[in-house]
């Protein structure tokens, strides 16, 4: 058998050699072509030698983005934490739960509330209600709003009177917010004191004391149309009618219930310590009217200085 004449030319060759893929190189390990881009899903074993081209990679960036929202999550939540020990966020929201609605009806509540028949708040499981949908509800939204008027209104009463200057602003927002921080500050005192145990939480003092700057706003402006003689007759009726709602509104949640509870000294409250709660909330409705004359009457009391003549 001659083995030459079948490795010849003419020849058959063997099975193997005619098999396209044993010369072919493989399309797998083909490099990229300059520019050409990779189809989505398809793994390019040669792209980790490229650092640029790891982040470029589907299951990579994958990975980067489920571990950059579980680290946003995570910080999120320990940042909320950490501010619940210093601000109450979840209690503040309860406190700005409001629409128009109960903003005017409260503002109406306010100016008339001798019209007005039915003072309890009402609870759903142990909470009180929103004040969006309980009008007995102490706010913080109409308290802060009325705090910031009244330092726009005392600005342009003092540009009225050619006394404004832009440290105004600075003084009558600092000084404002003192007294009503020493107000707060001396009710929790008084409450601590004198051991009465109340419903009453700090933020509930500070929304009820922050009623005053909405009469505050009124007499002021009154005292621009009618002078002095306006400024006092709307004050005196604005503190009248503050000092009647607080009295109405704080009775159920100072006043006990009950007749006879047992305090923390273990004595009956059904003598002296309702008093000391009935003294306390004339304290609180009577500072009111004071306070209010004492922030504003700075801004009426005005005498322009004589006209120095040459």
């Amino acid at each position: 058998m001659n083995i030459n004449a079948n490795m010849g030319t003419g020849g058959a060759r063997p099975h193997y050699m005619n098999q396209g893929s044993y010369n072919q190189p493989n399309q797998a390990n083909q490099q990229p072509m300059p520019g050409q881009q990779i189809p989505p899903g398809n793994y390019d074993p040669n792209a980790f030698m490229n650092p640029n081209a790891i982040f470029q990679q589907p299951i990579v960036q994958n990975m980067a983005m489920q571990y950059t929202q579980q680290m946003a999550s995570t910080g999120a939540t320990m940042m909320k934490k950490e501010m619940e020990k210093y601000v109450p966020i979840s209690r503040l929201q309860y406190y700005f739960a409001v629409d128009t609605k109960y903003a005017l009806t409260k503002l109406g509540l306010l100016f008339f509330p001798f019209t007005h028949s039915d003072w309890s708040i009402k609870f759903e499981q142990d909470t009180p209600v929103q004040p969006r949908y309980e009008i007995n509800a102490p706010d913080l939204y109409i308290p802060t709003m009325a705090y910031v008027t009244y330092v726009v209104v005392a600005g342009l009463v003092l540009g009225m009177q050619n006394r404004f200057s832009p440290e105004q602003f600075g003084i009558q927002s600092s000084s404002a917010l003192a007294w009503c921080l020493l107000e707060l500050a001396v009710y929790s005192c008084t409450l601590y004191i004198g051991n009465i145990q109340t419903s009453l939480r700090t933020l509930d003092l500070l929304a009820y004391s922050g009623y005053k700057f909405v009469g505050i706003i009124v007499s002021t402006l009154m005292s621009i149309v009618g002078g002095t003689a306006a400024y006092y007759a709307t004050l005196g009726y604005c503190s009248l009618a503050l000092a009647f709602y607080l009295m109405r509104v704080l009775r159920s949640q100072v006043l006990p219930v009950t007749t006879h509870q047992t305090s923390y000294y273990g004595e009956t409250d059904s003598g002296y310590g309702n008093k000391r709660r009935l003294y306390f909330l004339l304290f609180v409705a009577g500072a009111q009217p004071v306070l209010s004359w004492w922030l504003s009457f700075h801004l009426i009391r005005y005498t322009a200085p004589a006209p120095v003549l040459p």
